[in-house]
């Protein structure tokens, strides 16, 4: 059975600025725990929660991470992101052959694709990267990796358009998944919401996504 969430449409997050989303998610938001380690040879578990509801326009995902260590190399969209603390959204409608990834480090830097399969994709154009809102605990500043405990949030907003859906005819539900991964950080991990069954590590499996209702 997959993994399941419903999710509700919170009014507030039409008119409060993306600063003031991190307490109205944690409050009303549907809690979903980024705590599966699916792949033995990365045991390494970062403390990370993420709280989710959805505007008239856009869906809403507050992330909420401990752990050891933090890097943030990458201030660029389209840069390699998940080689720095980072978490992600990927997401499919249910008629949808594709699916669409959404990564962000630390800092709110994002990169986000429309794919066929993992290998055929396309970026996004910049002008669409403009309309994803972020807001991070942490400065906007590249830094090399920090050790030590860390603490960080990061809210993040995602335009009902820009996964093919209409904010005013949401189907009952999509499929997803939440991540949270540091390939190039000193405690390489691969962290997942629902379980992927695969050998090697692998998060462009949309048949392991879990189910989002509305």
């Amino acid at each position: 059975m997959k993994k399941q969430l419903k999710i509700t449409y919170i009014s507030e997050l039409n008119v409060q600025p993306i600063g003031f989303w991190g307490d109205l998610l944690t409050q009303k938001g549907a809690i979903g725990d980024i705590d599966v380690v699916n792949w033995k040879g990365f045991p390494h578990l970062p403390q990370t929660s993420f709280f989710v509801g959805y505007s008239s326009s856009a869906l809403c995902i507050h992330y909420k991470v401990r752990g050891e260590g933090l890097r943030a190399l990458f201030a660029n969209d389209h840069e390699p992101v998940w080689q720095d603390s980072c978490v992600e959204f990927f997401c499919k409608r249910i008629d949808q052959e594709g699916y669409y990834n959404f990564e962000f480090n630390c800092i709110g830097t994002c990169l986000s694709a429309v794919h066929k399969t993992r290998e055929d994709r396309t970026s996004r154009p910049l002008e669409e990267m403009t309309k994803i809102l972020r807001h991070s605990s942490l400065e906007k500043k590249t830094f090399e990796e920090k050790q030590g405990m860390a603490e960080w949030s990061l809210t993040v907003g995602i335009p009902f358009e820009l996964i093919g859906l209409d904010g005013k005819n949401l189907p009952e539900k999509i499929l997803a998944n939440f991540y949270k991964c540091g390939d190039g950080t000193q405690n390489v991990h691969y962290v997942s919401w629902a379980p992927i069954v695969v050998e090697q590590p692998d998060f462009h499996r949309p048949d392991f996504f879990g189910e989002i209702y509305f």
